[in-house]
């Protein structure tokens, strides 16, 4: 186990079931990446945010009757201080637009208010609209543009904040 503080057991809200990722769970969460991102983040960096205190990686899964669960989508969140950082969300492409990112967003965001955060701060891409729709419904604001923050494709950011 990575942490030694106590971790939350494993949510079923919005008919999901959301759970901290552990090293066993390397093998889906790196063809998760690969389906949602043209340039998924590396074994070597998940593995390392599973080092961090500060950093957190929920996965978001669906029951799957007797069989395991099925994942759907994660985010990877830091906490430091009094602010959530959230780095990386993602959804199966075949699972969008089933409510898979606002619930794991709402618990990120649960998360920290629990650790009496006053922040949460992302990045988006300039051209993400889904995303764009989903912080803004869910109370983020921009707040600047890191220009040609996604090298590899040359767009833009736009930086959200959300004060709790």
């Amino acid at each position: 186990m990575r942490r030694m503080r106590e971790e939350p057991a494993p949510r079923a809200e919005h008919g999901f079931i959301i759970r901290q990722m552990m090293v066993e769970d390397m093998p889906a969460v790196m063809a998760l990446e690969k389906q949602a991102f043209k340039n998924p983040w590396s074994a070597e960096l998940l593995q390392r945010e599973l080092q961090h205190e500060w950093s957190t990686i929920l996965l978001v899964e669906e029951p799957q009757g007797e069989g395991a669960p099925k994942l759907l989508g994660l985010a990877i969140f830091w906490v430091v201080h009094d602010e959530v950082h959230v780095l990386n969300v993602a959804t199966a492409p075949e699972h969008r637009r089933r409510g898979v990112a606002r619930a794991v967003m709402d618990e990120v965001l649960a998360r920290g208010k629990a650790r009496r955060c006053t922040l949460a701060t992302l990045e988006v891409r300039r051209s993400n609209e889904a995303a764009l729709q989903l912080y803004r419904s869910l109370g983020f604001r921009p707040v600047g543009i890191r220009p040609n923050y996604y090298v590899d494709e040359g767009e833009d950011a736009i930086v959200m904040v959300l004060d709790f």
